[in-house]
């Protein structure tokens, strides 16, 4: 990657990083006693119906976060930045966190490309 390409990037890191994400509401999840965080997803649509009939597919999918996972949905509030989410995370997870923020990115990333998180600029 040229020296242009990292400089590109991490600025749009670095912008990704200022974005405040929301927990939809249509999501519910509960954490259980080990903190471990369970997000429930209804699987709708026709394909899924499909599904559910012929091979006994369940309406209802459970994604058990990890450890960190666990730790940082429940500061989604609309409120914190990605950012302001790091310092609470390496307090409590000291080098287990790191590289926080890269880490960060990719956590909310991939929420974001299963609908599991929204963006606080973009729904008000």
């Amino acid at each position: 990657m040229s020296r242009k390409n990292k400089g590109e990037r991490r600025l749009r890191d670095e912008n990704y990083l200022e974005r405040c994400p929301l927990r939809p509401e249509h999501i519910p999840w509960s954490t259980d006693e080990n903190g471990i965080v369970t997000l429930d997803i209804e699987n709708k649509g026709i394909m899924n119906r499909i599904a559910q009939k012929l091979f006994k597919k369940p309406k209802v999918t459970h994604i058990h976060l990890d450890e960190i996972g666990s730790f940082v949905w429940p500061m989604i509030d609309g409120n914190r930045t990605i950012a302001e989410m790091g310092e609470p995370l390496e307090e409590h997870f000291g080098e287990k966190a790191k590289p926080t923020y890269e880490r960060l990115a990719q956590f909310f990333k991939i929420l974001e490309s299963y609908g599991f998180v929204e963006w606080k600029n973009e729904t008000q």
